[in-house]
């Protein structure tokens, strides 16, 4: 058996992973690289395998950087299977068609200024056309039950507690009379976050593949999380301004609504508007909706007192789904929040709203998840005093605030305690979805636990196990 870690190796974003077994090849996850402009291109368009010698897929879950590159791998030739929890298949099709509508809107707002200038034109990605043909290749499996992906491998999706619908995926594999478990862990998910399940610990594996995002970084709890965003929009309306908020229109988008609207039956903040400015986080909260199975407790019980509005929806929070809508919110004047995609300020009707109110003092931008290297968000995380947007500079005049427990990721201890779930069969981990920092400072913990054979590997390579 071999594994080639072709994403997400040394950096966080575009996971693939490439498991060659019994003469089949298993791909985990196909995301998009999300990083220098020049990079990105370069390893969003090509493939370091051949996609029609790919005989499977399994999605951890539906985050751009897990699933964004499935239509070009679909365009190039895959034809098989892509096996999911029914949720993440739910989402991953609105997000990949809206992928695909903001690459295309993109490129037509660059190529305006490219054609102004005589200079060559640019082409999206990939298109809503491409994106809409990896529907039908989702086969959906349910949590925990055995399915066979491809010969010699029984495989099960167990709950990661991340986003909804997420899975870290269990491969129980039989390979010339030998027998072993591989587990991968996708995103890990963390302990209390609002909405849904917490995530299942590993158990009996032989070899571990697992994320490192926030190896040398302890989350705050996510009640100090909500106490900060309470804070941030408490001193915002005090000074009459707006906060905006870029934030993934899956998960994040949602468990911020969740929070405000809890805040505001409490009374902790005024009822001012609440604004998603997106239509694909219109769309997942639907699906979010249409799937409680994935609720805590928790979510249950506040669905449960306020049955006169429904969860994610209420009477100070809409929705706008049109561009015109959209640009109308530039001309109001009151106190509001503004939640829109992307999560890292790439793409997207972010751009347009921090164009328009980063330079008014009264307003906060509000940064509530991790920032790649070399995007927009991790500028303006690291306070950088002027930014381009569409290729236009920018004073930062407005607040910048950074909450860190909303983080939908796995903290350093919970990492820690992941890993040493399976000590004692352990033979191998390895490290991925992660920078070089946390991902020293993770294996640094874990041998002094006494779990030796960690590995973080390069980009590309191969081991075999």
């Amino acid at each position: 058996m071999k594994i080639t870690f072709h994403g997400a190796a040394r950096t966080v974003t575009g996971s693939k992973h490439l498991l060659r077994i019994n003469g089949y090849n298993l791909l985990l996850e196909c995301g998009l690289f999300q990083g220098r402009r020049e990079e990105s291109k370069h390893q969003n368009r090509t493939f370091e395998f051949n996609p029609q010698k790919i005989d499977a897929v399994i999605l951890s879950h539906a985050h751009i950087d897990h699933s964004g590159n499935l239509p070009n791998l679909v365009k190039s030739g895959f034809d098989g299977p892509i096996y999911t929890t029914p949720a993440t298949a739910h989402l991953a099709k609105i997000m990949l068609l809206d992928s695909g509508h903001i690459q295309e809107s993109d490129a037509a707002y660059v190529n305006k200024k490219k054609a102004r200038r005589g200079e060559p034109l640019v082409e999206p990605i990939y298109t809503q056309e491409d994106a809409a043909q990896v529907a039908e290749h989702f086969s959906e499996q349910i949590y925990d039950q055995p399915f066979e992906p491809i010969p010699g491998v029984t495989a099960r999706l167990v709950d990661a507690g991340h986003i909804l619908g997420s899975a870290a995926i269990v491969l129980d594999i039989e390979e010339k009379g030998r027998k072993l478990r591989v587990w991968f862990s996708g995103d890990i998910g963390r302990l209390k976050l609002p909405l849904i399940r917490d995530p299942i610990l590993p158990q009996n594996s032989d070899y571990l593949i697992m994320e490192c995002t926030y190896g040398d970084k302890a989350h705050r709890d996510p009640e100090l999380a909500y106490n900060e965003l309470r804070d941030v929009v408490r001193r915002t309306v005090k000074r009459k301004g707006k906060i905006i908020i870029p934030a993934f229109a899956v998960g994040r988008t949602q468990e911020l609504v969740y929070s405000l609207h809890q805040m505001i039956v409490n009374g902790e903040i005024p009822g001012i508007p609440i604004i998603v400015d997106s239509p694909l986080a219109i769309n997942a909260s639907e699906i979010f909706r249409a799937h409680p199975e994935c609720f805590d407790e928790e979510t249950n019980q506040f669905i449960q007192q306020n049955k006169h509005e429904t969860l994610l929806g209420f009477d100070k929070l809409s929705y706008t789904r049109t561009v015109e809508e959209s640009k109308a919110l530039n001309f109001r004047k009151e106190p509001m929040v503004i939640i829109s995609a992307s999560g890292m300020a790439e793409a997207g009707r972010i751009l347009h709203h921090l164009k328009n109110n980063i330079e008014d003092p009264k307003n906060t931008i509000l940064i509530v998840s991790w920032q790649a290297p070399y995007t927009l968000g991790r500028r303006l995380a690291d306070r950088e005093k002027e930014v381009k947007i569409f290729g236009e500079r920018y004073p930062v005049r407005a607040e910048v605030s950074t909450i860190g427990g909303y983080s939908a990721h796995a903290g350093q201890s919970f990492l820690l305690e992941y890993a040493l779930a399976v000590k004692s069969s352990v033979r191998k981990t390895y490290l991925v979805h992660g920078e070089r920092t946390p991902a020293d400072k993770l294996r640094e913990l874990m041998a002094d636990k006494g779990l030796s054979n960690v590995y973080y590997p390069d980009q590309h390579i191969t081991v075999e196990i």
